[in-house]
């Protein structure tokens, strides 16, 4: 049982494979053929998308340019209105000043002091045209 057993030739002999080269030119040139179409794939890509963002800034450029005249206008406005702001303010803090009610009541009330006259300024013109227009 634990003698050497003697060794049996193979009944049938191994067939090895033949080895069939491929031609090497071949498989680079069809290598190249790929790399080439890959990159005109990428470069059809690439010009499709840049079509499209070119496309997407001429529409979005106009509605641009729209917007920021609008906001020149509406920041004109804001200019404005806090000019107006501001002399309301003054007005509205000078009405309620206790200490200019007295002015503020013969400005509006055309009531005057007993010890102050009234000034009645009149246009020289105007004055000569009235003139002449009662003369005859």
């Amino acid at each position: 049982m634990n003698a050497i057993q003697p060794s049996r030739p193979p009944s049938q002999p191994i067939q090895k494979r033949r080895v069939i080269p491929r031609p090497k030119r071949h498989l680079r040139q069809r290598s190249y053929q790929v790399m080439a179409l890959e990159s005109t794939a990428k470069i059809a890509v690439n010009l499709v998308v840049t079509a499209v963002a070119a496309s997407a800034l001429a529409q979005l450029l106009p509605h641009h340019w729209l917007q920021q005249e609008k906001l020149r206008e509406i920041n004109t406005e804001v200019k404005l209105m806090e000019v107006h702001v501001d002399s309301l303010q003054v007005e509205f803090s000078r009405n309620f000043d206790p200490q200019q009610t007295k002015r503020i009541m013969q400005q509006q009330g055309f009531r005057f002091a007993p010890n102050q006259r009234r000034v009645v300024l009149m246009n020289k013109d105007l004055r000569e045209d009235e003139q002449t227009e009662s003369s005859p």
